[in-house]
């Protein structure tokens, strides 16, 4: 057959639907979002604001200044590692199912059905997870908000400095302000944990940036709704990195310039009742007008900025939760894999939603319960996020085909980088927080990550390795 006049090139969305084709699903999602769309959704998850503000007092705590604006580039670096990976294999298979199905994809077909279960489970548990600890930890900041805005300042707060809503404000406004010296030097041993060596309370510092640098795997899950996705859900999670890594630094010197007695920030009878830069907010309006109003406005722009990142989450996990029961791993997979007239899993978004309310629960009475949830978000995604790099640079290593992104022959070592990153991490967050070690000053972060791989593990030796075979076409339904 000739062509007289050849035929036009196929659009973008049906290279897109021919492409999920061939990765073995139909077209169900609306495919509407652009690449800024897409990074905006990783970069949302991420959230600087979020991730910085809930756990700086960690920071503060162990190892200091130097800890956070040092070790903020570290842990950096060695997530832009794995998220390059991660980028390099969203660009290949671009799906909502995300790490479960590159790993069913690149452990070869023996291994399948099995790396997908651990993958997936893992994934969409810490993703309740940190769906569940982003939405406590703006109940938390509300009630500190509160806290401040009834007891603190003689209870005479007034509104009238609103126009002070940037965070880079807060060491302008300090009356006192921190050296330089001390932000990038300075590291803090007086932890009141017992520990006493310095390495061991860097480590402990580093969970702050960590746990901040995490959520990024939310632009694979949006693929099936991103134009263009093998392009661009990998933009979305190399650039969701690169510049939280840029802002996430600068919210953190504009913090920290303006601290300078630690103890009192951390100490549960300030203004704050312990929450850090809640107080720094508080008193760097505080010392130059007379009340902390613009502080507290500040307070709400970063509560606002968590809710976003919650409904981000939400978002995000919603999609994994849709692609995992698609494929029928889930109790009742038919129900929540059900798409709306808007083309949106509806379903799937009120299950993520209970669950999480339920993974929250336990925290209202145990500081302990938000601790193993926290663990659970921070550790288990990067396990999820490192088992199908690590099926790439072994299993798949002479057969893997990259998409438009590539990495080259650079691809397997950053992922080994990758990969010894998170076993480095999952090793080290393990450690204990505080000596002597009590029922509560455990480190509940093996106990909850272990105890979440052994109900797997033993869902998969029961029951779903008699009928759970990795991803499956929907083509013929």
């Amino acid at each position: 057959m000739t062509w007289n006049n050849p035929p036009p090139p196929p659009s973008d969305d049906d290279a897109d639907d021919g492409r999920l084709r061939e990765l073995g699903y139909k077209q169900e999602l609306r495919r509407h979002l652009s690449v800024l769309s897409n990074f905006s959704i990783s970069f949302t998850v991420i959230s600087v604001l979020t991730g910085v503000t809930t756990l700086y007092n960690t920071g503060l705590a162990f190892g200091g200044p130097a800890t956070m604006t040092l070790g903020w580039f570290l842990a950096g670096a060695f997530t832009m590692a794995v998220g390059l990976s991660m980028a390099e294999i969203c660009s290949a298979f671009p799906t909502s199912g995300g790490l479960y199905y590159w790993s069913a994809r690149l452990s070869g077909h023996r291994w399948a059905p099995f790396a997908s279960w651990i993958t997936g489970w893992f994934n969409i548990v810490a993703q309740w997870a940190g769906t569940a600890s982003i939405d406590f930890s703006l109940a938390q900041l509300i009630q500190v908000i509160i806290l401040l805005s009834t007891g603190g300042n003689n209870g005479g707060v007034t509104w009238r400095q609103s126009v002070f809503i940037l965070m880079i404000a807060v060491p302008v406004f300090a009356t006192e302000r921190a050296s330089a010296k001390y932000v990038f030097t300075h590291f803090n041993t007086d932890n009141s944990a017992g520990i006493h060596n310095n390495l061991h309370i860097f480590v402990l510092g580093l969970l702050m940036s960590q746990y901040t640098l995490s959520g990024y795997d939310a632009s694979a899950h949006m693929t099936e709704e991103t134009k263009n996705a093998g392009r661009n859900g990998p933009i979305g999670i190399i650039s969701a990195i690169g510049i939280s890594l840029v802002v996430g630094w600068g919210y953190i010197l504009g913090i920290t310039f303006a601290v300078k007695d630690i103890p009192f920030l951390l100490s549960p009878d300030n203004d704050a009742g312990g929450y850090a830069i809640a107080q720094v907010f508080y008193l760097a309006f505080k010392s130059r007008y007379g009340n902390g109003a613009g502080g507290i406005v500040c307070l709400w722009i970063v509560a606002v900025a968590i809710y976003f990142c919650g409904m981000s989450s939400m978002t995000s996990n919603s999609r994994m939760t849709y692609a995992f029961s698609r494929d029928g791993a889930m109790p009742f997979s038919s129900i929540w894999h059900k798409v709306n007239k808007q083309e949106v899993p509806i379903n799937a978004v009120w299950l993520s939603a209970f669950i999480s309310l339920c993974m929250a629960l336990p925290s209202l009475g145990s500081l302990v319960a938000f601790q193993a949830m926290a663990s659970v978000a921070t550790t288990a995604i990067y396990i999820a996020y490192a088992l199908p790099i690590l099926f790439r640079v072994t299993l798949a290593r002479n057969r893997f085909v990259p998409g438009p992104f590539s990495l080259g022959r650079y691809g397997v070592l950053v992922g080994w980088i990758a990969v010894l990153w998170v076993a480095t991490i999952t090793v080290l967050f393990s450690l204990p927080v505080s000596y002597p070690v009590t029922k509560n000053t455990l480190n509940y972060t093996p106990v909850a990550v272990g105890g979440l791989f052994t109900l797997i593990l033993s869902s998969w030796i029961v029951s779903a390795r008699r009928w759970f075979t990795g991803p499956v076409t929907n083509l013929g339904g």
